[in-house]
Parts: C-alpha cells; structure tokens; sequence
C-alpha cells in the first residue's frame, strides 16, 4: 500500500523551449496528485545539457504553469515584483547548473567505494565499438575497456589533461523496482549499459543529477512519462549504491499521449506546445480538463471537469497504461463546454485580448470598443464558441459601420419587394416605439415575436437580413439588442433605400 504521508512531488523540466502539451499532463499528475495528498509540488529545473539551453524558457516555462493555475509550493518561482526567476526551499538552487559542487562530491564517493570509474575512450573508439556490435546484432553496450585501468594509470591520463567521463560499473545480478501504473517489474543487470555519470564537461548526466536531487529534496513520489521506465533501473541501482534504498521515492511512469496514429505525439506534427494553444484561444480550463482525461479514466458518466474536481476526484489506479489520443475535435468539444459555463464578466476579460488583436475591431467606431456592446456580442456568441480566437468572427457585421444589403437577400421566398418593404417599415415603426430601458433582449424579442404572428419569416427573415446584410447570421432579436436602437433603425433605413 502507498505511504501517502510527507507527498512531495516535483516537476522537473528542461529549459529547451515552450512547455510541451505532454509535459503539462505530467505535471498536472504530479500537481493533482499532491493536492489531493496535501502534498507539496516542487519545480525544479534539470538544465545540465547546456548545449539544449534556450534563454527565457525557465521564465516562459513558470508562466505557463500559472496560467494553467498550477501554484509552486517549492523550488523555482518568478518573483512578482520583478519578474526575476528565483530559487527557494531548504536544498538550496533547484537549478542543477548550480549545484555541480554537490554532484561531484557523490560522484566522488561512488570512485572511491569502486562503483564507478574514468572512462577515457574517444568519441570514435566509442562508435567503432557500437559498429560492430551491431553487426553481430548486439544491443549497444560499453565494453569496460577502461574499467581495468589502474589507479596510477588513471591519474597519469588525468595528469596528463586527456578528456574524460566517468561511468557506473553496474553490479551483477537483478533489478526489480514496483511501478504505481505498470507494476512489478525486474530486470537482470547484464543487460544495463555503464552509463555516464559525469560528462566530460563537468556537468552530470541526468541519470545522477536525477537520482542525487531526488534524495536531497525528499521526493516521495516520482511522477514522469513512460520513456524513463527503461532508465529506472539504472537510477534504482543508484539509489543502492549510494544507501539510499530505503528512502527510495515509488515510482509512476505516466502513459504517452498519442496522435491519430497512435504514435507519439511530436513536437514536429505542428502546434503541440502549451504557448500554441494559448495563442489559439483555448480556455486554460479546457486544456486542463482535456489532457487530465488522456490516460485518467474518473469511472464515471461525468466528462468536463473544474480543477478542484479532478483534485477531488484523482486516483492513480485510475489511471491507464496506454496513451491516450489527441482528438482535436474533442478538445474543441470540452473548450466549447467550458466556455458556455463562463460568466459574462470572465469571458469578457479572456476574449478580449483576441477581439482586439482583430482588423475589423480596430476599424470600428468607439462605440462598438466600449465594453458593454462587447458583452452584449459575447452573450449572443457564447454557446457557439469552440476558442476565444472565434469571438467576432463569425459576425463581423456587428463591427461595421453599415452593411450592404440587396433585395434579393432581404426577400423571403417568393414575397415581393412591395411585401418586404411593407415588413421593414413596420418592423422599423414598431421597434421606434420601444424605449431605450425596455431594450433588452427578452423584451425585443416578446415585441418581435407578437408582431411576427403566425408567418415568422415573412416578417423576421427581412428585418434579420436588413441588420446584417447575411443570409446566415444570429436572431434578428440578438441582432437588435446587440446594435442597440439607434443602429437597428439606421439599419432599417438603410434597407428600405433599396426600394426608392
């Protein structure tokens, strides 16, 4: 049974670009799995391939995570006042460049007890040996050639300043370790490489740094993806070379998520990082909801989530082996449903920035900015919208200082012109006399309803059409109340023009 008491959990990154979707999901099992524990989720960045380092993605990588309303209880944080990156928590840096000292001295212990060794074979020796064993269809493994060196031949190579790395010896024997999702698993240690520890540039792998910060920092539970379940072996080894077995963190290696053809989903098929959907417009909401879905089955009918429920309700024995797909379509599903339970008040504040970043909203008038005629759009445009990227788009009418209308739009079926102008000039006599207060969306629609009798369309599809100038667009209520009465009559006028 899991020991669910002191959960720490962390997520540990590498500053190489924009958060990946996938790696938000695991950080989201590891986020869930702490707040419903009372546990604290730790952040902290794995930046020891120096070569990969991408300037700004620690501080990009924190504000996604608070966009996504994931709060870092430890570890690496921005400072509010000034936007610094900064390091808290008893284990000092959680930046691993910074805490090389450290890494070197466990190394240290691992040479001097005989678990690990320099390694001093050139990058083409190292090749030329993988060659051939590939040719005798062995899995590529580190030959020890360097392990039989002897301590004075050693320290002569290092005297002598020739490059190097130093490698774990693995024991002989089995391995076993039990997974939360995937379960028992062993392995016999004849098949594990030598791994490095210690690169030639001084900065460790991410095998030791791993392993070394895991132990330093508590971790009670290590939370990743399912492409280092090969690896924790080699760290389970780590962990009892170092004495450490008894403190070791459980394991859970979280499923993949997938493309249509159930493979990986990769940063090369396109949009796949968290900025992406972002600037897409989808609802932070949404995007929680969606990938806590892809490998967690809650067992029951309920399909869209806030985030105190998927707290509430997370349980890794719910969660699945296999990955889960990516489908677009019900993403845009549980966007779509997230956005139809959002107040006016929120949507307007996270629609907003993307109506004005829109050609047709910066040439309209003032009026059409002001924002309640913008709450008037979105209430009209709510229920439709998949992303915040829609709002307007559909209905660009609203923005424009007139429309242009012809007869044969604003005929319905086989009326006459004399029949639609009549309509028009009701409709516009009918709606002058409803005051500015009795405005609204209800009462535009009672008047227009009762007015419209039996034959709707011979009186509504006009009138819609006169406000819009489309064949296809929102009620001819919605219409009115959006505009307002003064550019509902203008509208009205301007059709009428057709016939004169």
């Amino acid at each position: 049974m899991t020991d669910l008491k002191g959960i720490r959990v962390r997520f540990a990154p590498s500053p190489t670009g924009e958060l990946h979707i996938g790696s938000l999901r695991t950080t989201l099992t590891n986020y869930l799995f702490a707040r419903k524990n009372n546990g604290t989720f730790i952040l902290r960045i794995e930046d020891t391939d120096q070569k990969r380092f991408v300037d700004g993605a620690i501080e990009r990588l924190i504000d996604s995570l608070a966009w996504a309303g994931m709060t870092i209880d430890e570890g690496v944080k921005i400072d509010e006042s000034t936007g610094v990156v900064i390091e808290d928590g008893p284990c000092g840096p959680y930046i691993q460049s910074k805490r090389l000292a450290i890494y070197r001295e466990y190394v240290q212990q691992l040479l001097d007890e005989g678990k690990a060794y320099h390694c001093f074979c050139s990058a083409e020796r190292l090749a030329e040996m993988r060659a051939v064993q590939q040719a005798r269809k062995e899995a590529p493994k580190y030959d020890r050639h360097c392990c039989a060196l002897t301590t004075e031949e050693v320290q002569a190579k290092i005297d002598a300043g020739e490059s190097h790395v130093v490698r774990f010896k693995i024991p002989e024997g089995m391995t076993s370790f039990d997974d939360m999702i995937f379960g028992h698993i062993e392995v016999n240690n004849d098949t594990l490489d030598d791994q490095v520890l210690m690169k030639s540039d001084g900065f460790p792998t991410y095998h030791l740094a791993v392993v070394v910060d895991d132990h330093l920092m508590e971790i009670s539970h290590v939370i990743r993806a399912t492409e280092w379940l090969a690896s924790t072996p080699k760290h389970v080894l780590l962990y009892e070379a170092f004495g450490w077995k008894e403190t070791m963190p459980q394991f859970c290696h979280v499923a993949p998520i997938l493309n249509h053809n159930r493979k990986k989903l990769s940063k090369r098929e396109g949009s796949v990082s968290v900025q992406d959907f972002r600037d897409k417009g989808y609802p932070k909401e949404a995007i929680i909801n969606f990938i806590a879905l892809l490998g967690w089955n809650p067992k029951t009918e309920q399909e869209i989530f806030t985030m105190d429920e998927l707290i509430s309700q997370f349980d890794t024995a719910k969660m699945n082996r296999a990955g889960g797909v990516f489908d677009m379509d019900r993403l845009n599903w549980i966007s779509r449903e997230h956005i139809k339970r959002m107040t006016i008040e929120d949507l307007y504040r996270e629609g907003l920035p993307f109506l004005e970043q829109k050609e047709f909203f910066e040439k309209a008038k003032v009026s059409k900015h002001k924002e309640d005629f913008i709450k008037r759009l979105l209430t009209v445009e709510q229920d439709r919208l998949d992303t915040f990227v829609q709002i307007g788009e559909e209905n660009q009418f609203f923005f424009a200082d007139a429309v242009t209308v012809d007869k044969d739009v604003l005929r319905w079926k086989e009326n006459t012109d004399t029949d639609t102008q009549e309509v028009l000039a009701r409709a516009q006599t009918i709606l002058a006399a409803v005051s500015e207060e009795d405005w609204t969306r209800e009462n535009v629609e009672k008047i227009l309803m009762e007015a419209a009798g039996e034959k709707r369309g011979d009186f509504l599809w006009p009138l819609r059409a006169a406000l819009t100038g489309e064949k296809r667009s929102p009620s001819p209520f919605d219409c009115a109340w959006v505009l307002g009465k003064d550019e509902t009559l203008e509208r009205i006028t301007h059709a009428l023009t057709c016939y004169m």
